[in-house]
């Protein structure tokens, strides 16, 4: 096998699907780099490398022999209350600092493509109706997440210019599907107890999402492509969602009634904002829609699934199920 593919976090949300569907295409050997074992069989032609932190001090030496293409998943995903010095660092010591360093020593290894899972933070946290991100748009990252992955774009593209290895960077918006976590799993535990939320008046705003398949399936598409090396795509799904629809579809998708009771969009944003989640009261009302046109132009790249087969994977996950390769 000519080409072996490097893919950090591969214990990870995202990761472990990217893993999975190359396991699934075969064709390659692969090496998966993971902070936590996966307690499941991989195929002979998977070799596992257990990472510790994330930062400039980790040696890649052992998994970038022979590797061709990285696949950069790992990151510090965590969202704290407030973006003060101290948590700004620690993403940086993470997300840039890591980032580059792996970079760097890829190019040492002689590997030919970075491919980097950005984030849309890069661009912003909110659009105006009727507007979108565009991957050329200046960016405006607004917390110390989407700060920290800027700056690895940046530091990734330097070192293209410098050294000819080829940096493809790819920034979505929220990621649904199996084994989702956070606000969304969230919702779907009330979903799923029946309790009413009150989040039936959010119709207006319109949201841009990507199903787990449709992500992973732009970053295979990337892994060889030969117009995407040093660009920058956006990703969504085939249509984009209002608060109230996503919600009314992710119960339709787990077969349960979806009990959403129209409270007004300024109550809800009131009451957060005294809560001191100010941030989710403008993701839940606000909107942030992507176009992926340049993606769809240059890779000739459309989404594999519909939003909802995407929710209906998500929906009949079970959590209790080890995944598979």
């Amino acid at each position: 096998m000519s080409e072996r593919v490097l893919v950090t976090g591969a214990s990870g949300f995202v990761g472990m699907a990217v893993l999975e569907r190359l396991c699934r295409d075969g064709g390659l050997s692969i090496v998966a780099a993971m902070r936590a074992p996966l307690r499941m069989t991989l195929p002979a032609r998977v070799q596992v490398l257990q990472v510790g932190n994330l930062d400039e001090t980790t040696v890649w030496r052992a998994g970038l022999a022979g590797v061709t293409t990285v696949v950069h998943c790992a990151a510090r995903t965590h969202v704290t209350r407030g973006d003060d010095a101290h948590s700004l660092a620690e993403y940086r010591r993470v997300n840039v600092d890591g980032t580059l360093a792996l970079a760097r020593q890829a190019v040492g290894a002689g590997v030919r493509r970075f491919v980097f899972l950005s984030s849309i933070k890069v661009n912003g946290e909110s659009t105006w109706p009727g507007e979108r991100f565009h991957a050329g748009d200046q960016p405006r990252p607004e917390d110390a997440y989407g700060i920290s992955k800027l700056e690895a774009e940046r530091g990734l593209l330097a070192l293209s210019a410098s050294t000819g290895l080829e940096v493809t960077i790819i920034r979505p918006p929220l990621v649904y599907g199996p084994g989702v976590k956070g606000n969304l799993a969230v919702v779907m535990h009330w979903i799923s107890k029946g309790v009413p939320l009150p989040f039936g008046a959010l119709k207006h705003n319109r949201r841009s999402l990507v199903a787990l398949d449709n992500l992973v399936d732009l970053v295979v598409t990337c892994l060889d492509h030969p117009l995407a090396a040093n660009q920058v795509f956006l990703v969504r799904d085939g249509e984009d969602l209002s608060t109230t629809e996503l919600f009314e579809r992710v119960a339709h998708a787990m077969q349960h009634p979806s009990r959403l009771v129209p409270v007004p969009s300024r109550v809800l944003s009131l009451t957060a904002i005294m809560l001191g989640r100010r941030e989710v009261a403008r993701r839940l009302c606000g909107s942030l829609q992507v176009d992926m046109s340049k993606t769809q132009d240059i890779l000739g790249w459309t989404p594999l699934v519909t939003v909802d087969e995407g929710l209906r994977q998500m929906a009949a996950a079970d959590p209790r199920r080890l995944r598979q390769c």
